[in-house]
This record gives C-alpha cells, structure tokens and sequence, in this order.
C-alpha cells in the first residue's frame, strides 16, 4: 500500500472516531437530561430549604418597609424559614431594586415592588437600571394604602381651599417634601399642582423619615404622606391634616374630608400599592408557591388587622399574570400623569 492509501486510510480512521465521540456526547447530553430536570424539579419542590431575602429599596421606617415588615413576618412563618429584609435605599428606590433585578432567580432573592419604584420610574428616570416588566417575574399584591395631605402647623391654613389659595398668591414661596423623586408623594404633590395650576417648589429626600423630620421642623410646609406613616403624627398633634387621597372618606379619619371634595377636584385620587416580585426567570413552580403563600398571608386575620391599624387594606388575591397586567396598565397611567404634570428627576 503507497503511503497516500495509508493517509486517506488514516484520515477515514480519525473522521470515523470524531463522529463517534461527538455522537456518543448527544447521546450522554439527551440522556442526561432527564437526570438534570429530575434534579431542578426536586430543587423546587424543597424550596425553600434555606433564608429568604426580601430586598427593600427604601429605608427602615416609612411605609415600605413597614409593609414588608407585616407581610414578610407572616410569609416567613408560612413557609417556615426567615425571611430577611433588606434595606438598600437610594435613587428613589431604583438602586435596591435594581440590585433585586439582577439577583439569582432561585427564588431566595425577592424583590419588594410599589407604584413608585415600578410604575412611576419609568417614566422619570432616563437610564433606568432595571425594565420593570422584563426584569421581573410578577408574583402578587401586597396592600394598598390612601395618604393624607399634611402641613406644619404654622402654616396659615386649616383647609384644603386655603392651602391652594396661599400657593396662588404667593406662586413658589411654598415648599413640598417627598422621600425622593418619583415616589409618591412626589407624583401626588406634582398632580395636585398640574390640576390646580398652583406653583410650589419640591424638596425631595432620602426616605419619608426625613421628610417628615423636616415637615415636623416646619423647613417644609407641605408633604402628601401615606397614611400608615401619618397617623402617629396626625394622632400627636404635631402637624395639621387637611384631606385624604382616597375616593371616599376614611372610617379611621372620618372627619377629614377627600381632596377630591375640599379642593373641588373630582378626578383626583392617590392609592399606592405595593407588591412582591421576583427575578426574571425565577421558575415558574417557586412563583407560583410563592403567589399562593402569598394571597394567604395577606389574607389573613393577623395581617388584615395589623393593615387596618395603620390606615392600610390588603390586596385582593391576584394570579402572576393578572398582577402583571395590572402593572404594565400602571405604567401606561403614570406615564401620562408624568406627561401632564411636567414632573421630573432633579
């Protein structure tokens, strides 16, 4: 045999085994992957085996937090493992919840969502570091919460009507405080504005605690607070209630009045929700494990009771899906809110 027989021989030979060995990798590919699923599918039917952590993107003190607090006490003991919050605050909220979004979607990392940090964002902040409808698997709604239009005390005002008459006559001499841009108090402030054509000048700060520390101080005149966060100070005295944002008068403050009626403005109202979310990708077992855990602690005598304290209502039962609905219409709305106001990220 001349030796280019042998080569071609030898190069058969070589192509032979390649076909061989890639054939025989697909083979043990497909025939592990049965094993593979049977792991991930046993993984998720332990879950959870370990702490969950629940990311918060505001300070400990104002309402998010004490929402998660409520909720996450009750979840914990539900599935019988702790579950830890964690405070990360800054830029509005967008910062702890971006960092939420880009956690492993295994289902221990849980974001802590609420109309300003996934409604309202969007339409403030142009570099966003999270998509709040892609980056996230939606699992429920947690609560929701009016809020009440509150001033210092030394302010020359007892009413609604009087509120907006001394911003008209002295246009940008009053200040409003918020817990940062793009909250709500911020956007509620913003719409008032934008439907009474008044003029005053927003001081956004790093969480509600110290907005409120400010308005308590009188550097702020005005400041649209949730309820929850509210009542302890409306309750001391120490500063001056003049309207709630809901659609109807509350039971727990049922001398005030709605914006809508003592500003004579029909179409204004102002409820924030909050809800749970999870990385994308997060499987869809865990999501929903966590939907049903989730719909039952809200749902619950304790925590109900522990909401009506403090001004809140829990969240009617939602699947994923319809909470995502429900989301991206959010986003549609606040976008016009931030159209019509001018609102904007100082």
């Amino acid at each position: 045999m001349n030796d280019s027989t042998t080569g071609k021989t030898s190069r058969s030979a070589r192509t032979r085994a390649c076909v061989r060995a890639a054939t025989a990798g697909v083979l043990a590919v497909l025939a592990g992957t049965p094993a593979l699923a049977a792991a991930q599918a046993g993984s998720e039917s332990s879950y959870p085996d370990r702490p969950i952590r629940m990311v918060v993107p505001f300070p400990p003190g104002g309402i998010n937090d004490l929402v998660a607090r409520i909720v996450g006490q009750s979840l914990g003991d539900q599935l019988r493992q702790p579950l830890i919050i964690d405070n990360r605050a800054g830029a509005g909220g967008t910062l702890g919840l971006g960092i939420a979004a880009r956690a492993n979607p295994d289902g221990y990392t849980l974001a802590f969502g609420a109309t300003s940090t996934v409604a309202v964002s969007p339409a403030l902040y142009r570099n966003l570091p999270y998509d709040p409808v892609k980056a996230f698997a939606p699992i429920a709604p947690l609560a929701e919460v009016p809020s009440v239009v509150l001033v210092t005390p030394s302010l020359a005002a007892g009413s609604m009507k009087e509120l907006l008459a001394l911003a008209r006559a002295k246009p940008g001499a009053l200040n409003y405080a918020s817990a940062g841009a793009g909250t709500s108090q911020h956007m509620g402030t913003e719409l008032l504005k934008a439907m009474t054509k008044v003029d005053m000048v927003h001081v956004p700060y790093k969480g509600g605690a110290a907005a409120m520390g400010d308005l308590l101080g009188g550097q702020v005149q005005l400041l649209i607070e949730p309820l929850p966060t509210a009542l302890p100070h409306i309750r001391s005295g120490k500063v001056r209630a003049l309207a709630v944002t809901s659609p109807a008068r509350l039971a727990i403050l049922q001398d005030l009045p709605t914006v809508a009626d003592a500003a004579g403005l029909p179409r204004y109202e102002l409820m924030i929700w909050f809800g749970l979310l999870a990385p994308a990708n997060t499987p869809r077992p865990i999501v929903q494990r966590l939907n049903q855990e989730v719909v039952k602690a809200v749902a619950s005598p304790e925590v109900r009771e522990r909401f009506a304290q403090q001004g809140a209502t829990s969240a009617a039962p939602q699947t994923p899906e319809q909470f995502g609905a429900f989301i991206r219409r959010e986003i549609t709305r606040w976008a016009e809110v931030a159209r019509v106001s001018g609102a904007k990220v100082e």
